[in-house]
């Protein structure tokens, strides 16, 4: 059994394939997510998980270089962007788009952790940094 870290053997095994700028989303519970992207349901009921403490669980195992975040948090969840923030230093790029955008990038990513936070744009895109 793992010791320490990431024990969800999907989120595990995602991290440990990706490479230097693959990205992978952290969303709420009502985030599309399309069939043919890896869903990571952690869901369980509303608010639980909550994505802070995902978020928090799944960068402390990676090593990320930017976070992608739609534009529309600033405005309809101001007190998440300010948590959300304090969790990286100023070294991470932070790219805001439109939700649209958001939507379309996610897409592309390895895989969507989908929790069940149930407020206004509570979803990151994590890019992959590199450890060396």
């Amino acid at each position: 059994m793992k010791k320490h870290g990431i024990l969800n053997s999907h989120i595990s095994k995602v991290l440990s394939d990706m490479g230097h700028t693959d990205q992978l989303t952290i969303a709420d519970c009502g985030l599309p997510i399309t069939k043919n992207i890896e869903k990571i349901d952690l869901a369980i009921r509303i608010g639980e998980p909550d994505f802070i403490s995902v978020l928090k669980a799944v960068i402390n195992d990676m090593k990320v270089e930017r976070i992608i975040l739609a534009e529309e948090i600033k405005q309809h969840n101001p007190n998440l962007l300010e948590k959300i923030q304090s969790l990286f230093d100023s070294s991470i790029e932070i790219v805001f788009i439109d939700h649209e955008a958001f939507k379309s990038q996610t897409q592309i990513t390895k895989a969507v952790i989908r929790t069940g936070e149930a407020t206004p744009y509570a979803n990151v895109i994590l890019q992959s940094g590199v450890i060396f």
